[in-house]
């Protein structure tokens, strides 16, 4: 099998570890990147992998969907309050993004649950997502990759 990786750095946004029993608790942001490792058994007409200049889906639905975001966990129990601030304000104060687990292990599996769809749709299902390391401000990193059989 073939790999490449592709990193998109310096990301901000937000997240809230409600079962955290520190500070994590509090929203607080980080800048992420996020290490897509993507796999083949054929490259393509040019010796590719994956093309990294035709990523720009990738890189689009990371603008969209996290940048200046606030990441929370789908049961936060203060989730339906926290919400209801942009309707109450009247604007938008932040832009929400809701997620199973909003750790850094968490994030690492949605974004492959996410990328890895867009990944076979773009290359007619040559390629692949093998992995993605998710890194919080430089100094911690957690990867998800699914166990294949």
């Amino acid at each position: 099998m073939f790999t490449c990786k592709k990193t998109y750095a310096d990301i901000p946004f937000a997240h809230r570890q409600h079962r955290h029993d520190g500070h994590c608790a509090q929203i607080h942001g980080h800048n992420w990147s996020f290490t897509f490792t993507f796999g083949c058994e054929e490259l393509d007409e040019c010796g590719f992998v994956v093309d990294f200049g035709k990523l720009k889906p990738i890189k689009a639905w990371i603008d969209e969907n996290l940048d200046h975001a606030c990441v929370f966990n789908h049961d936060d129990p203060l989730l339906k309050d926290i919400l209801a601030i942009n309707e109450q304000s009247g604007c938008q104060v932040y832009q929400p993004y809701i997620v199973d687990l909003c750790s850094s292990e968490g994030i690492a599996r949605h974004l492959f649950e996410v990328m890895d769809p867009i990944v076979k749709d773009m290359t007619k299902g040559r390629a692949f997502l093998t992995s993605v390391e998710v890194t919080e401000d430089t100094k911690n990193s957690a990867s998800y990759e699914p166990v294949r059989s």
